[in-house]
């Protein structure tokens, strides 16, 4: 089954003097052409930090720009808060784009529920939950989480579990991450 194609690896070149060094610029064009035809595009001058994905799962997903999802993350990040494009639309086409880029099935699922958790906890109370229980790093323990973090790795190890006995089919696996956000389908 194909699942897409990518036009070739991208051009890309880091920006080290902006904010935790993760921000890339893309310098040359680069897309992703889905299954059904749409051309995912991605162009020159797009800057991109693979924040899709929320800190505190990297240790289980994988960090940004790592693995066979690289450039599926790259052309998801351009895409999220495109005009015209909805969140939905993005995280489904990254789930598709992480297969053409070589992932498993159980990857790219693993990695869909990452980025609908990412989109889920900055819609939610838990920005509220952030602030009021604010702790400076400086003060922090290493590996010490706070009520944030621990709220999406309980939500992801809750959803990763159920993801591990769903079947293939994107309906499923869409709805398995849907009902364990809150969301009705």
């Amino acid at each position: 089954m194909s699942y897409g194609a990518f036009s070739g690896n991208p051009k890309t070149m880091w920006l080290s003097d902006r904010g935790d060094d993760r921000d890339m610029q893309v310098i040359e064009d680069f897309w992703y052409l889905d299954q059904d035809g749409r051309r995912w595009d991605v162009p020159a001058g797009t800057v991109i930090n693979g924040a899709s994905i929320p800190r505190t799962l990297w240790s289980s997903v994988g960090s940004p720009y790592t693995g066979n999802y690289r450039r599926a993350a790259l052309v998801h990040d351009a895409a999220v808060g495109r005009e015209g494009v909805l969140r939905a639309e993005s995280d489904a086409m990254f789930y598709f784009a992480c297969l053409a880029g070589g992932c498993s099935q159980l990857q790219a699922k693993m990695l869909y529920a990452g980025v609908r958790l990412g989109a889920w906890a900055s819609n939610t109370h838990l920005l509220s939950i952030e602030a009021a229980s604010a702790v400076p790093d400086a003060t922090r323990l290493p590996g010490e989480q706070t009520p944030r973090e621990l709220e999406i790795r309980a939500r992801y190890t809750l959803i990763a579990n159920q993801l591990k006995v769903t079947g293939n089919d994107f309906a499923e696996v869409e709805q398995v991450v849907d009902r364990n956000l809150g969301r009705a389908h």
